[in-house]
C-alpha cells in the first residue's frame, strides 16, 4: 500500500497500482495548472465512508509507494479516471475493472 500525501499533513492510504494510475491522470491534470476535485469511497474494512479532495497546483502533492519496481500501466484505466474529472463529482479514483465499465457507459472510444 502505497500513500497519497496532501498538503503537510494528510495521508490516505492506496493501493500502490492504483495510486501509480491516479497519479499520471491527476500529474496530467496539473500540469495544465488545472483544480479539480478527487473523490474515492473507503471500504467497509477500512471504516467505510467517502473522501473528497480539491487538487490545486497550489498544494503540495506527494505519491509515496511501498513497491521498488513501478507496475504497467492500463491507458484505459488512467484514461477513465482523467474523464471522470470533467463530470460533477469530479475525479473519481475506481478500480480498473470499473474504469472499462464507465468508459463504456460514456460511450467512449477507449473502452472498445
Amino acid at each position: 500500500m502505497g500513500y497519497l500525501v496532501y498538503g503537510a499533513d494528510a495521508e490516505y492510504e492506496i493501493d500502490d497500482r492504483a495510486l501509480a494510475h491516479l497519479k499520471i491522470a491527476i500529474v496530467a491534470k496539473l500540469r495544465l495548472q488545472e483544480s479539480f476535485l478527487l473523490n474515492w469511497t473507503i471500504p467497509a474494512g477500512q471504516g467505510s465512508g467517502r473522501v473528497s479532495l480539491w487538487v490545486s497546483p497550489a498544494v503540495p502533492l506527494q505519491f509515496r509507494f511501498s513497491g521498488s519496481k513501478p507496475p504497467e500501466l492500463n491507458r484505459v484505466w488512467i484514461d477513465a479516471m482523467s474523464r471522470s474529472s470533467h463530470g460533477v463529482r469530479g475525479m473519481v479514483l475506481m478500480g480498473e475493472q470499473e474504469a472499462g465499465e464507465y468508459l463504456k457507459a460514456a460511450g467512449s472510444p477507449s473502452a472498445i
